[in-house]
């Protein structure tokens, strides 16, 4: 009797991963729509909240949810980065706009890098392709902030539609896994029932 390989103890063990990143992202798209006050300092407290939280959650799950490996060191990586921007934004949010689009350029361009190393080094895994996804998106975020002649109103409404889209593609990310997860496993448990009785 044979089997084709699955994956569905590693896909089910990542999904919640993405659904709990997508928390601080959502939280932050509805803040950034509902209030009224675009001021740089509001953008590092936004950033800051977000980044820590996102950090936190991130680190703390993948240690849970993924082996050791050259994915979680970079996926690590990218937290303990995430935590860091987070204090300094939330430490020093009175820097002013400056401040605001170089931290956000730098972060940006760190975290995008990781994760699009782990999307690229994991492909064929169930993760990888939105690991691309999410660290082509920061990455056109960090170019923005970065390149784009940004006023308060403009850099902290780009924040908040970065964190909407991102907070949706984490939700069908981790949706998809789960699902997916469900669908492999069930056709993997129809496919050893059919050998087993047709040998």
């Amino acid at each position: 009797m044979t089997t084709q390989p699955t994956r569905p103890q590693a896909q089910s063990s990542y999904w919640g991963v993405p659904i709990a990143r997508a928390i601080p992202a959502i939280v932050v798209a509805l803040v950034v729509a509902f209030t009224p006050n675009h001021s740089s300092v509001v953008g590092l407290i936004v950033f800051g909240a977000f980044a820590l939280a996102s950090g936190l959650l991130t680190g703390i799950l993948t240690l849970r949810a993924l082996p050791a490996g050259t994915s979680r060191t970079l996926l690590l990586t990218q937290a303990v980065t995430s935590v860091v921007a987070g204090v300094l934004a939330l430490a020093l949010q009175g820097f002013g706009l400056g401040f605001l689009l170089y931290l956000v350029s730098v972060w940006g361009a760190i975290t995008a890098i990781l994760e699009l190393v782990s999307g690229l080094r994991a492909r064929g895994e169930a993760p990888a392709k939105d690991w691309i996804a999410m660290g082509a998106l920061t990455g056109v975020l960090a170019l923005a902030f970065l390149l784009l002649p940004l006023t308060d109103l403009v850099a902290v409404g780009l924040f908040g539609a970065y964190g909407a889209v991102l907070g949706i593609y984490l939700v069908i990310a981790g949706l998809s896994l789960r699902w997916g997860t469900e669908t492999g496993a069930s056709t993997a448990n129809k496919s050893v029932t059919l050998e087993v009785q047709n040998p």
